[in-house]
């Protein structure tokens, strides 16, 4: 799995709630991925993260 966040993001952190083992908020408040979770790390709830953006900045695909 791959995660990427696109530079849309509006800092809503509903990612970071969602999955807050994968995401978590910068200084600014915007979306990043935790150091070492660009995968996933396994976590089922990262598909539901990403649905759960209000802008769909971020996209998930299998490799």
């Amino acid at each position: 799995m791959r995660i990427t966040i696109n530079n849309s993001c509006i800092g809503a952190g509903q990612c970071a709630l969602t999955a807050p083992g994968v995401f978590t908020q910068d200084d600014d408040g915007y979306s990043e991925l935790l150091p070492g979770r660009e995968d996933g790390a396994g976590d089922p709830l990262v598909r539901e993260a990403a649905r759960a953006c209000p802008v769909q900045a971020i996209t998930v695909t299998d490799d």
